[in-house]
């Protein structure tokens, strides 16, 4: 039987308290890793780390945080994506929300799509449960 979301976040908060040593408080569904948790790049790569552990899953470099796509021209215009682009980071990250991305796609705010939320809904994506 799949984790419920509740237990899924849990874990993930334990994961994000760990990795950041933020308090536990902070950490709630809309909280951005960067913005809201202080988490620097070096940061993202032990979060990855330990979901892995926490959950006994596997992921593949750059599919919870795609990075190969801004550095690509045919996907970013004058800091912000293309529609190409666009379509593209979607389709590699269907476990965020792109709903205020998509009317601004500017590269700076890219961040604001890595909250805690996204996390739990790739982690259920991975355990084979549907996200909320």
């Amino acid at each position: 039987m799949p984790m419920s979301r509740d237990e899924v976040f849990t874990k993930v908060q334990g994961v994000l308290i760990e990795a950041l040593g933020v308090d536990e408080d902070e950490i709630t569904e809309l909280a951005t890793l960067q913005g809201d948790l202080d988490a620097e790049s070096i940061d993202f790569l032990d979060i990855v780390f330990r979901l892995e552990k926490a959950f006994s899953i596997k992921i593949p470099r750059g599919e919870l945080f795609p990075d190969e796509i801004l550095s690509n021209p045919d996907y970013v215009e004058n800091g912000k994506l293309t529609s190409t682009g666009l379509a593209k980071m979607k389709g590699s990250m269907p476990h965020a929300d792109f709903s205020d991305f998509e009317q601004d796609p500017d590269v700076s705010k890219m961040p604001d799509l890595f909250t805690v939320g996204t996390i739990i809904n790739y982690v259920q994506s991975k355990l084979g449960g549907v996200p909320a």
